[in-house]
């Protein structure tokens, strides 16, 4: 049996070998260390909700580069997410501190959507994506890790990229089925009786 590059004979001993040397022990899986996602996944500073705490308060205060800031617009501005599911993963916000897209005024949502398209043209540019991941989180219940500010997901995806679920459970969560939210969907938008 092998893993990885190797053999099984040099694994022989390992279950008398010290507690110590385990960790220098190869095995079948490759690792992709992403260090920077610590600080969000054990909480890293996010906010409680205030603008003077916010990072996208404090953001278009900064340098571009400090605030990792691609494009300025009049009412919204991108910049690079500090924790990215892949690279180039830029987040479109509002400088007003909001926290639900319902709650954004018409030049906001104007802008965010033309910045997005800029963004998507841009990323197939320089990075020849093959697709977008585009969304809102809207609420902490919802995923968003910062719920007090509204922003915008644009994660670039690539033909030979994949997320971790599908691939691993060969699944899709569905809470739903399709026809049970289609219906509540048409019985609720506006104009259809």
């Amino acid at each position: 049996m092998t893993a990885g590059p190797y053999s099984a004979e040099e694994f022989a001993g390992v279950d008398a070998a010290p507690a110590d040397t385990f960790a220098a022990v190869p095995d079948a899986f490759q690792r992709l260390w992403t260090p920077h996602r610590m600080a969000y996944i054990t909480g890293g500073g996010q906010p409680e909700g205030h603008a003077n705490d916010c990072p996208f308060c404090v953001a278009p205060q900064r340098s571009d580069e400090e605030a990792l800031i691609v494009a300025r617009g009049t009412t919204a501005y991108v910049l690079l997410n500090l924790f990215p599911y892949n690279s180039g993963h830029l987040l479109v916000c509002p400088y007003r501190h909001v926290p639900l897209y319902d709650q954004a005024t018409e030049e906001e949502t104007t802008e965010i959507a033309a910045l997005t398209q800029t963004a998507m043209r841009v990323l197939r540019r320089i990075a020849g994506t093959d697709g977008f991941n585009i969304g809102m989180n809207q609420g902490r219940v919802a995923g968003a890790g910062i719920a007090a500010h509204l922003h915008q997901h644009v994660v670039p995806r690539w033909a030979t990229d994949a997320n971790f679920f599908p691939i691993i459970a060969g699944t899709k969560a569905l809470p739903q089925l399709l026809g049970d939210v289609r219906a509540a969907v048409a019985d609720a938008w506006p104009g259809v009786d």
